[in-house]
């Protein structure tokens, strides 16, 4: 990516970022508030994600789950008992990930780009596969797009984080790889097109 793309990228998501905050504001609001009431606690969930450069950053989301000791929080499934029913609504709406809208305008992340992975993944990333931490992690992609169901393809699992970790992710580096390699703004447009019809 040249540095006239990098500017052309950013140019977008600051613009479209701030349009989206500004007409979403209510929506986001109100998810905050059900989400509060529902959970008993603040209704936005923030986690220290792996970003550009493999620097943390923290991620902003509607909170969809109560806390509950014990249980793996690194790994969530489609029938995970944390999720509440407002929560459930939330995600597959996809109004849960509207928080994230702050993380593109502040610069933390794109519209378009690899998600951000909790530490442990991302940012043990060697030789080649390094290149996803030189752009900044985006709200969908094409990984994303293809992994949209993640969470009813791990609930299906035996063990969810043994075939996330040897099969979910090294197939999202590999087209991560591809994303970077063969990258366009009219094919960032098209993920999110993609995106918003679901």
């Amino acid at each position: 990516m040249t540095r006239l793309e990098k500017v052309q990228k950013r140019g977008f998501d600051i613009f479209f970022s701030l349009m989206g905050i500004i007409f979403t504001s209510p929506v986001i609001f109100l998810a905050f508030i059900v989400a509060s009431i529902e959970t008993k606690s603040l209704g936005l969930f923030m986690q220290k994600r792996v970003g550009l450069n493999a620097k943390l950053f923290w991620v902003f989301k509607i909170k969809t789950m109560k806390e509950v000791e014990g249980i793996d929080s690194t790994i969530t499934t489609a029938n995970d008992m944390r999720i509440t029913k407002s929560g459930k609504f939330f995600r597959e709406s996809k109004i849960d990930e509207l928080p994230q809208l702050f993380n593109v305008l502040f610069g933390t992340m794109s519209f378009v780009g690899p998600r951000p992975d909790v530490e442990g993944y991302a940012d043990m990333l060697k030789g080649e596969d390094s290149v996803i931490l030189t752009i900044r992690p985006g709200i969908t992609g094409p990984a994303s797009l293809k992994y949209k169901r993640e969470e009813e393809i791990l609930a299906s699992k035996e063990n969810p984080k043994a075939y996330n970790d040897e099969v979910i992710w090294p197939d999202k580096v590999a087209i991560n790889r591809e994303y970077i390699k063969n990258w366009s703004f009219k094919k960032d447009i098209e993920y999110i097109f993609k995106t918003v019809r679901g």
